[in-house]
């Protein structure tokens, strides 16, 4: 039997960096554990998957992928946390891997406007569903012996984010009418990284993922096309609408953010 082709569910993992002083194997368990609450259950469609994944602790600086130049098939997500902080552990480690998961991890992956608040808006609500799911997990089978409450300061630490990007999106008037804040603040929205709209966005991503959860599989279809997020937003959806029928993924999730930004 030929051997499988690792996933990005079954990519071995690998933790470089300074880990502080935390018991030997925690901060892989936490990282495995966050891996599964993501993915578990959904298809990885993708063509472009890593065969290996280094998480890389620094003491300073922001959590991304590393576009590295070495050539090699390993995705490098670099995280900076504190001693034990195994919420913000993985939550930050959960929205790396959803780049990850959207092809956003090879050497031609560097993020451009107009397009890429809304892959941070989705990886966003990939974590925040991971982090749900993580949580309850922990509740029920922790990583360590009699630590069960713990899932739920990981409950808390999601509930507190989310509340905080509910507050911005009916400040920013996204709640009422999706096209009508996208048209009036493009110019604000339309600005990379995780900003302040991507942010109020993602909590309706997150309704998506839950009311719909095949849609998480379409993250698996993203930037597989040339120019990748730095197209206008009518090309974007369109070219991810027709790499989902490549890949034979649900166009669910496309379809629905072009209904709610009415995007012709």
């Amino acid at each position: 039997m030929a051997p499988t082709t690792p996933s990005l569910l079954s990519a071995p993992i690998e933790l470089t960096g300074d880990w502080g002083h935390m018991l030997p194997r925690s901060a892989d368990q936490v990282v495995e554990r966050m891996r599964h609450a993501c993915l578990d259950g959904v298809r990885l469609v993708s063509d472009r998957q890593p065969t290996r994944l280094r998480v890389d602790e620094h003491t300073s600086g922001p959590p991304s992928v590393w576009l590295h130049f070495d050539g090699t098939s390993m995705a490098w997500i670099i995280v900076d946390i504190g001693d034990r902080d195994w919420s913000k552990l993985a939550y930050q480690f959960g929205h790396e891997l959803g780049h990850v998961t959207c092809n956003s991890w090879q050497v031609d992956a560097k993020p451009a406007p107009p397009c890429q608040w809304l892959e941070e808006a989705m990886v966003e609500a990939f974590s925040l569903r991971g982090l749900g799911r993580l949580a309850n997990g922990w509740k029920e089978t922790p990583p360590f012996a009699d630590d069960n409450a713990f899932g739920g300061a990981i409950a808390e630490y999601r509930h507190n984010i989310i509340q905080g990007y509910t507050a911005l999106a009916d400040s920013q008037g996204l709640t009422g009418d999706a096209a009508a804040w996208f048209a009036g603040h493009r110019s604000e929205i339309e600005i990379p990284g995780l900003n302040p709209f991507a942010q109020a966005m993602s909590v309706t991503i997150l309704a998506e993922y839950e009311h719909a959860p095949d849609c998480v599989e379409a993250l698996g279809a993203l930037n597989r096309w040339p120019g990748r997020t730095g197209i206008p937003i009518a090309e974007y959806l369109k070219r991810w609408e027709a790499s989902c029928a490549e890949l034979q993924a649900s166009p669910r999730l496309p379809v629905r953010m072009r209904e709610l930004l009415r995007i012709a």
